[in-house]
């Protein structure tokens, strides 16, 4: 290692940026929507969207036990309809693994989700 990759990893930030709640779910629905219709642009690439689909499934399933939670701040009658789109979430993404639908309805959910984690109409 010369001098000057010392020097870089020397000044180099030593840790991430700290992401608030909200914050880090919408990253983590950015991230995972995204994925989602990476996958679906090349209709021969099943292994990506089954590995899209894993992760979408994932992320829904650790928010329904997060709202599931008697602890949880949110009103009871947001956490059951959460709960309930985790329930379509995976419904859904059994069907579309059986080749009897369709992703978008999936993303439509995540965006709908990241608009209100912004707090906004648009995404």
């Amino acid at each position: 290692m010369n001098v000057i990759e010392r020097a870089k990893r020397a000044y180099a930030p030593t840790s991430s940026p700290v992401l608030t709640g909200r914050a880090a779910e919408l990253q983590l629905f950015s991230q995972t929507t995204a994925r989602l219709r990476n996958a679906t642009k090349s209709p021969d690439n099943f292994p990506q969207l089954v590995a899209a689909l894993h992760e979408n499934r994932r992320v829904w399933a650790h928010m329904a036990g997060e709202v599931a939670e008697d602890g949880n701040s949110l009103p009871k009658e947001l956490r059951a309809r959460l709960f309930y789109l985790y329930e379509f979430v995976a419904h859904h993404t059994r069907k579309v693994l059986r080749g009897e639908a369709d992703v978008g309805p999936l993303v439509e959910i995540n965006t709908a989700i990241m608009r209100g984690l912004k707090g906004s109409g648009a995404v």
